[in-house]
């Protein structure tokens, strides 16, 4: 049953939006305020003017919001009808006045569902052909939801905003046109789906479709997939132009699909013949790509079912390693402080205790209290264990001087390291193989959003190897 759909309300041709609810229910969830929410009618030349309703009525026990009517039909009855080659062109004609309409209004907010955008297909007396309606967002997703019964839409990843949201949605109303299928069919893993990529090339679903409208579509769609990427590596994908921003892609995609004179092309122009032997190699790819997604779905669904167990091997492999390695390196390379001024090494020191290098701190100290190498150890240690459990930003250690240098917000609750560090010469000599110094810095530590005042009193002497280290702190903290 459709929520959203073009009817005669007190005598008059009108846009209706059935929200499904009692009067009761409807002043309980304050629908009435979706009076207010604008949609927006974009036209050919760019220029919009906002829609807003003009009342609402009880009809059938279930209040309905109404307002103007426009001339159109709604885009995603029409992408979902591609069976014969005219509806496929009225799907892509339609598509492409979407696309246009969403590039020329912007970033501005509106309805990506194109359930809820109105199309018109030809001139009107007050709508000209390929202006477009954008249904009230926050309306138009409370009729979508009971009109699907709870189905996932496929036009749409929850995890992009703004022009990339638009681009994907545009890839994928492209795709279901040219394949007559969605690129991600199956409901209950759609969105993991989108963020690993997991869907049938565009080559492959539509063999002889032009080859830069594939890349095109491709990358629309792959943005969930690569914004994952991007989010949590510390390098970017090889393929550079997969980083293009929603707004270059749907552009680029207008430029494909309408001439110079601003006409639609045909489908049939996007869809080059091909040879028996190239039919037989991109079938050949085909179910080479098949059977590798189908390996790949088994092993991710074996890794879920058995998530607990390959944690804990996985972690307990993995400290096996870092104990070792840790070991192996500590003696093959273990820094010294040769060839160090003491105030160079109190530097570093300090240095080494803001990047969780304990190592090189111990390096540095020679009888001193470890109190500040046990916590850099024990954070060091904390943070690699939740690197494994954990692999979000959420996890993420701000070194103090990066996190200053950034601007220095506040609170800053993932800021470690010491700030405004100040080393002064207090008394001793070269002579007497010991030198006293007073340092003064402010300590971010971890969980906590303000830093700490700190003046330690460091006192430093040569080893037998004639190497300066620190052999006493005396704190005072503030």
């Amino acid at each position: 049953m459709q929520r959203i759909y073009l009817s005669d309300i007190e005598g008059k041709p009108s846009l209706c939006f059935d929200t499904g609810l009692d009067p009761r229910s409807f002043a309980r969830t304050k629908m009435s305020q979706s009076m207010i929410e604008p949609g927006y009618i974009v036209y050919p030349d760019g220029s919009h003017e906002e829609w807003k309703a003009s009342g609402v009525s009880e009809i059938n026990g279930s209040m309905k919001v109404w307002g103007p009517s426009f001339a159109g039909k709604r885009l995603d009855l029409l992408i979902n009808e591609t069976d014969s080659p005219e509806q496929q062109a009225e799907a892509l004609q339609a598509a492409v006045f979407w696309i246009r309409a969403k590039m020329l209004f912007g970033e501005t907010d509106s309805a990506l569902n194109p359930a809820a955008a109105f199309v018109c297909l030809a001139d009107e007396s007050k709508y000209p052909k390929g202006s477009v309606f954008f249904a009230p967002e926050n309306l138009s997703h409370r009729c979508l939801l009971l009109e699907g019964s709870g189905k996932i839409d496929n036009f749409n990843s929850p995890d992009l905003k703004g022009m990339d949201a638009a681009a994907f949605c545009t890839g994928s109303m492209l795709y279901k046109i040219l394949s007559k299928s969605f690129p991600f069919p199956h409901d209950k893993t759609i969105f993991q789906d989108m963020r690993e990529g997991l869907f049938l090339l565009p080559h492959l679903a539509v063999p002889g479709l032009d080859k830069e409208l594939c890349n095109l579509i491709k990358l629309a769609i792959q943005l969930p997939c690569l914004k994952e990427q991007v989010y949590f590596s510390k390098h970017a994908p090889e393929n550079k132009t997969a980083l293009r921003s929603g707004t270059d892609i749907i552009g680029n995609l207008l430029n494909l699909l309408m001439d110079k004179e601003n006409n639609i092309v045909s489908v049939s122009s996007l869809i080059n013949e091909l040879s028996e032997e190239e039919r037989m190699l991109l079938e050949k790819e085909k179910k080479h790509f098949l059977l590798k997604q189908k390996t790949l779905t088994k092993t991710k669904y074996y890794a879920m079912t058995n998530k607990r167990a390959l944690i804990g091997a996985a972690v307990g492999l993995l400290f096996v390693i870092f104990v070792t390695a840790s070991t192996i390196k500590s003696f093959s390379e273990r820094p010294t402080t040769a060839g160090m001024e003491p105030d160079t090494v109190i530097t570093v020191y300090y240095d080494a205790f803001s990047s969780l290098d304990h190592m090189l701190m111990e390096a540095c100290i020679k009888g001193a209290s470890k109190t500040d190498i046990n916590a850099a150890a024990s954070f060091f240690a904390i943070y690699k264990t939740r690197q494994v459990y954990e692999p979000s930003d959420s996890i993420t250690i701000i070194p103090a001087k990066t996190w200053l240098d950034e601007g220095g917000t506040l609170p800053a609750p993932n800021v470690f390291g010491v700030t405004g560090l100040s080393v002064r010469y207090i008394t001793g000599s070269y002579e007497d193989n010991m030198i006293i110094y007073r340092a003064e810095y402010l300590l971010w530590a971890l969980d906590s959003d303000y830093s700490v005042r700190r003046i330690d009193t460091l006192t430093l002497k040569r080893d037998r190897k004639d190497n300066w280290r620190i052999t006493e702190i005396l704190r005072d903290e503030r």
